[in-house]
């Protein structure tokens, strides 16, 4: 029996803590609630329908955000969550046998996901820098390419200039961009998909709107791949998007002025924070993303995790090679971040 059943090491999520008054900085969550427009939209909601199937094309989902991002609605793939959609390609588009490449920091779903689906890889290091090396991406016969921008977990992001010329270099196979955190200082690239048919755009709710716990992501690109992709949607589940999370999506992308509300509000605290940090001895990359990758000059990322830990804060680490002493801060509300400041104080002066 063993013989027949596919063993992979799966991807491990941030936890999710269920102890009271807890701070929450580790799954890169927004610290604010939706839109408005979302609860009044669900308040709304005829609950007679939920005996029915949803829309399994969630129509007025892709026709809206395709009006928003100016494409037309055959450009335009949702999914239930970016996992979801990252998913669907994976298993579309890299079927091949010439190897996918993708840095060796980076979301840690991509390689998974190439254990389960069979598919081939190889990884290219960061620089010292955690900066992608542009040489990396544009010179190889690969099946695949695979960028976060900005990169997660370090925050890092590519110019729109550098992302063309590995979409350019790649014409043979398809280049997903992974935009989870793009909305936080970043340049999207969702501009060059009429340029180039083998650009895949990959777009989320769960972090600047806001919406991780509906599940609604989207994946952009040229008529032909979004059909390549909803052809394999409807041969695994036709309905993936359930009713409600159709209703709240399409509220929340009627409502542009609270988006662009609360991400502003979430990338003031972020600068602010990386002002405070480096005062304590933190170094780290600028972030163009809703969190901040650092590294204490002389304590231990682990020490600094299990003694916030105990605090009730919790951040996220990784005991990785190159990374384990760095930890990942999501950006949460201003009195949030002011205790976890405090904290850090605390443990800092303690050690030292």
């Amino acid at each position: 029996m063993n013989e027949n059943i596919r063993k992979v090491v799966p991807y491990v999520p941030g936890e999710q803590p269920k102890r009271k008054g807890i701070i929450k900085l580790n799954t890169n969550e927004c610290p604010y609630p939706p839109s408005p427009r979302v609860k009044k939209a669900l308040s709304g909601v005829d609950y007679e329908r939920l005996r029915l199937y949803p829309d399994p094309a969630a129509s007025d989902l892709v026709d809206n955000w395709a009006k928003r991002c100016g494409l037309n609605k055959d450009q335009v793939f949702v999914g239930v969550g970016s996992d979801d959609v990252l998913s669907m390609c994976f298993l579309t588009f890299f079927a091949g046998e010439r190897p996918i490449t993708f840095p060796d920091i980076t979301y840690s779903f991509y390689d998974v996901w190439c254990d389960v689906y069979r598919i081939p890889y190889e990884v290219k290091p960061l620089k010292d820098d955690f900066t992608i090396d542009i040489k990396d991406y544009t010179k190889g016969d690969f099946g695949g390419v695979v960028i976060a921008n900005p990169n997660a977990p370090t925050g890092v992001a590519l110019s729109l200039c550098d992302i063309e010329k590995i979409v350019k270099a790649n014409k043979n196979c398809v280049v997903i961009v992974d935009e989870a955190y793009v909305d936080f200082g970043a340049e999207s690239v969702v501009g060059l998909i009429e340029k180039y048919d083998n650009l895949i755009v990959v777009q989320t709710f769960s972090k600047s709107r806001a919406m991780a716990g509906m599940r609604i992501g989207f994946a952009m690109g040229c008529p032909t791949l979004i059909k390549y992709l909803n052809d394999v949607k409807y041969s695994v589940n036709s309905y993936t998007m359930n009713y409600p999370s159709i209703v709240a999506g399409t509220a929340a992308i009627k409502d542009e002025n609270y988006f662009k509300k609360i991400v502003s509000r979430v990338m003031s605290t972020r600068d602010r924070m990386e002002k405070e940090l480096a005062e304590l001895g933190f170094s780290f990359n600028k972030s163009s993303a809703n969190f901040i990758f650092a590294k204490h000059e002389s304590i231990p990322g682990a020490e600094i995790f299990e003694r916030l830990k105990k605090r009730k804060i919790y951040v996220r680490h990784w005991d990785k090679e190159r990374i384990s002493d760095y930890l990942r801060i999501t950006i949460g509300t201003d009195d949030e971040m002011d205790r976890l400041i405090d904290a850090l104080k605390e443990i800092i002066g303690s050690i030292e």
